[in-house]
Formats: structure tokens, C-alpha cells, sequence
């Protein structure tokens, strides 16, 4: 018997980029794990025969010594997905203009260390707007996975500034870092976003039309709880049985109500504080390297046994064709004539 489809994807944030959220000072010089972490995912994914969607930064890919480490990616057979250039978890507060360069300067950066030229998003910070969605539709993407149905996501920014070192006018861009306490009420099974022309708008401006697949990060069917791998290693550095409970409730629940899981990984699930002693406020950065990815490797196993599990492209291709997908439609801001600034990498 079939298994329902389900996907797995990993956001390559490196380390400059949490510390560049985090307020930390040097991540202008770009401190990269990736040689440390690409080789690591990569084993457990061969180990355990699955592929999956991995979304790059930009800037990451624009600097020639990740470019191996990022190549070894779709070497191995995974698919590449963009997740900005400069990683900053404001999107919403760019302008158009600003968007434009912004995805432009990452899909070259990432096509010239990849080969590949990416047709999936994922916003850093899960950070989405009308404007990013319309702008994914204008240059032809795909798919859209950016948002994050869970009314937590106060509680995971609270908890990841505890420890920051940011001034007001950082802290507001930040504001919606992890999304709202209305995100909670978002659907957790993938839709599509059907862009209409504002009904405000004036003769002549121009409009991005069209529709785009939305994937969302899956949580707990009902209660709206994250179970990306990186929230279970937080129960794990507590119990390893609460851990493998509270996966498996969110398992069973998404098979009783039919929903088609997407998991999340992070370059952390890899990495201890040993590694990376700079990003130890992280959560469970204190379990050791090898206890992490014992378990990651476990629990993705398991996810397997549980679903058929593709990259994020393909679990695109098989609900776009579903009769019954739900369409949530949104008013597509005007397409400002503005030529788009010129990013150059660092």
C-alpha cells in the first residue's frame, strides 16, 4: 500500500546569519560551519535513503569557499530552494525594488554555486508579505513555504532575545521574527495563493497575476504546536521519551486528519555547543554532536516508515494537480517601475 506523501526540507541559515539576527558582532566577516554541517546531513540522508529541499542563502553561495560545500548538495540529490541573499528576516519590509534585487541577486549567487536555478522560497524568519508572494509569482516560482501556523512564535522570538544585544530600531525590524499570535489561525495543509489586482488601484499600474502553491510548515493538527526537529531536541535535552511521545502524537494526528506533514531541519540539529560555542544560547546545543544526530537520523527514519517523503518541489507537483485545494486570495500590490538596485556580494 501507498504511503500519503509528505516532504523534508533544511534551511541552510550559517552562522554569520544568527548572529547577524541575534545582534552578535563579526558576522560581517561571514563565520561559516557549512564545510563542518553540509557533509554531516548529507551522510544521515544517505544513510537513510531520502532526499529533501535545501534553501541557501545567497550571500552563502556568492562566496567561493562555501561554493563546494553547496555543490556537494544537488550532487547528492537534493533540491535547492532559495531562502534570500541576505538573510534578513524583514522581507515585508522591503520595498519593491528591494524584493526584486533581493531574489534576483540570490537566484544568481545560487545558480552559479549550484547549477541550479531555484523555483521554491522559504522566507528567513518565515518572514511573507502580498508583496513577497506576488513578486514569487512574477518571476515564476513554484512553490512558497514560508509561513508557520502556530500561534508560538511570541514565544520563540522572547525566548531567542533574551540573550540579544539590539537597539530599538533593530528590535523593530525584528518585530515579527517567528510570525504573530495570528498565524496560529493560517492552514496547515499546502493551498494556493490566487493574486487579485487591488481594488484601489489606478489606471495603468501593473499587476503581478497568477497563483502560487503554498507548503506550510506543518504543526500539530488542532493544537497549532511545532514539531520541526529543532523544537523536538529541545524535549529531548529534557527527556528522550517525551521527545518520541509528543513525534509520534503529531504523526498519528496528521494521519487521522489527513494532513501531508512538511519537516523542517536546521543546520543546528547537526551542530553542538562543542562546534559552535558562539551559539550556545541556542536550544539544545548542549547534547552532544553525536547524540543529535543519533537522534535526527532515528526520527527521520521513522518519518519514513510513517510517509513517502520528497523534496519540497515534488510534494508541490502532487497537490497543484489535487482538485480540492483550497485557494486563499490575496490583493497583489502594484508593480512599481522603479529599476530594481544592484546587490553586490560581499
Amino acid at each position: 500500500m501507498r504511503q500519503p506523501i509528505a516532504s523534508l526540507s533544511l534551511d541552510l541559515d550559517n552562522k554569520w546569519s544568527y548572529m547577524k539576527t541575534h545582534g552578535d558582532q563579526g558576522w560581517e566577516a561571514f563565520p561559516s560551519y557549512l564545510d563542518a554541517v553540509v557533509p554531516r546531513f548529507l551522510e544521515v540522508l544517505q544513510s537513510i535513503e531520502l532526499r529533501m529541499t535545501v534553501f541557501v542563502v545567497g550571500q552563502d553561495a556568492a562566496l567561493e569557499e562555501n561554493r563546494a560545500a553547496l555543490a556537494s548538495i544537488p550532487t547528492a540529490g537534493h533540491e535547492i530552494g532559495n531562502h534570500s541573499f541576505h538573510h534578513e528576516p524583514w522581507l515585508h519590509l522591503y520595498s519593491d525594488a528591494q524584493l526584486r534585487a533581493e531574489l534576483s541577486a540570490a537566484e544568481d549567487a545560487i545558480e552559479d554555486a549550484t547549477g541550479v536555478r531555484t523555483t521554491g522560497f522559504r522566507g528567513p524568519g518565515f518572514s511573507v508579505s502580498p508583496a513577497v508572494i506576488a513578486e514569487l509569482v512574477r518571476r515564476g516560482y513554484q512553490y512558497d513555504a514560508s509561513t508557520l501556523p502556530t500561534f508560538l512564535g511570541p514565544v520563540a522570538r522572547w525566548y531567542y532575545f533574551r540573550t540579544a544585544k539590539l537597539d530599538a530600531e533593530e528590535a523593530a525590524r525584528r518585530r515579527r521574527l517567528f510570525g504573530r499570535w495570528r498565524d496560529g489561525w493560517q492552514p496547515i495543509r499546502p493551498y494556493r495563493w490566487q493574486l487579485t489586482p487591488s481594488p484601489g488601484a489606478a489606471p495603468g499600474d501593473e499587476f503581478a497575476t497568477g497563483q502560487l502553491i503554498e507548503i506550510p510548515v506543518t504543526t500539530t493538527p488542532i493544537f497549532k504546536t511545532p514539531f520541526h526537529v529543532s523544537y523536538l531536541l529541545y524535549l529531548r535535552q529534557y527527556s528522550n521519551a517525551l521527545a518520541w511521545s509528543y513525534w509520534r502524537t503529531a504523526m498519528v494526528l496528521c494521519r487521522v486528519r489527513g494532513v501531508a506533514p512538511s519537516l523542517l531541519l536546521h543546520p543546528l540539529d547537526f551542530l553542538s555547543g562543542e562546534d559552535e560555542p558562539s551559539l550556545s544560547f541556542f536550544p539544545a546545543m548542549q547534547l552532544g554532536a553525536r547524540e543529535k544526530v543519533a537522534f535526527v537520523r532515528d526520527l527521520l527514519a521513522d518519518f519514513a516508515q510513517r510517509f513517502e517523503v520528497r523534496p519540497m518541489g515534488e510534494h508541490a507537483s502532487a497537490v497543484a494537480g489535487a482538485s480540492r485545494l483550497p485557494v486563499r486570495t490575496i490583493e497583489a500590490p502594484a508593480v512599481s517601475r522603479v529599476e530594481s538596485p544592484v546587490l553586490e556580494a560581499v
